[in-house]
C-alpha cells in the first residue's frame, strides 16, 4: 500500500468515527500550531498541517485513530497492521 492510499484509508477511518479531517495552512496562525483532534461547534475535526509530508500525515493521524475503539469496526488489515506498528512506538 502506497503513502497516498494509506493516507486516503486513514482519513476514511476517521470519517467511519465522525471526524473531519480538514488540512489547514498551520503557519499563517502566528503561533506554534500542530495537528490534533479538536472540538468545533460540536462536530470532531482533526486539523492537519497541510505542509507536513506525507509520512507525517499518516504517523500524526494514526497517534489519533489508534485511541478509538476499532474492535467493533472493520479496519483494512494493511491499516490495522500499521496502527498496530504506530502503537509499538
Amino acid at each position: 500500500m502506497t503513502p497516498t492510499q494509506l493516507y486516503q484509508h486513514l482519513k476514511e477511518l476517521a470519517e467511519r468515527f465522525d471526524i473531519k479531517v480538514a488540512e489547514q495552512n498551520l503557519r499563517v496562525t502566528g503561533v506554534n500550531a500542530r495537528s490534533g483532534l479538536c472540538i468545533v461547534k460540536e462536530q470532531k475535526l482533526f486539523i492537519m498541517d497541510k505542509h507536513l509530508n506525507l509520512r507525517e500525515k499518516n504517523e500524526v493521524l494514526a497517534e489519533c485513530l489508534k485511541t478509538l475503539p476499532l474492535d467493533d469496526v472493520y479496519v483494512m488489515p494493511a491499516v490495522r497492521k500499521y496502527l498496530e506498528k504506530q502503537g509499538g512506538k
